[in-house]
């Protein structure tokens, strides 16, 4: 995932050749969490089941085997493009160490920061009510509702 130009300074200057290295020497070139391969299109159900085109078999969302008993309806089977990202495991740019880091692809990725996201959604919100009760006069703001009667 790309980093804002904002949060740029958080990161280490050698952040690429760090997150290249968990990528691809630690994880070799796979997800983590659910073992798909890096720059490769995967076949998935949606619910996290892919066909891992190299070992022959569906994969659960963990990366494990998996049957897959019922019968598939062509068009619940979509295909994807996975690359992989370089997590940080507790949401802090500043920690990176490699035991905090993880490489991950963007479905992985995405669930586990889905807290922190939503988190950040709300923070946003929040800063830019403040900011309004901050600078608006509650003037304007009666006149407002008033001429909306």
């Amino acid at each position: 995932m790309p980093i804002r130009a904002e949060n740029r300074w958080l990161y280490p200057i050698d952040w690429q050749e760090l997150s290249a290295t968990i990528r691809f020497v630690r994880a070799g070139a796979r997800c983590e969490r659910c073992s798909r391969p890096h720059l490769r299109r995967v076949v998935h159900l949606g619910d996290g089941r892919w066909w891992d085109a190299e070992a022959g078999y569906w994969r659960s969302d963990r990366g494990r085997r998996v049957a897959v008993r019922e019968r598939l309806v062509f068009a619940s089977v979509r295909t994807t493009y996975v690359v992989l990202a370089c997590a940080h495991l507790d949401h802090d740019p500043g920690h990176n160490l490699p035991a905090n880091l993880s490489a991950l692809c963007q479905r992985c990725h995405m669930i586990h920061a889905a807290a922190e996201h939503r988190w950040q959604r709300w923070w946003n919100l929040f800063r830019l009510r403040a900011l309004r009760d901050l600078y608006e006069d509650p003037r304007l703001t009666r006149e407002r509702m008033a001429g909306r009667r």
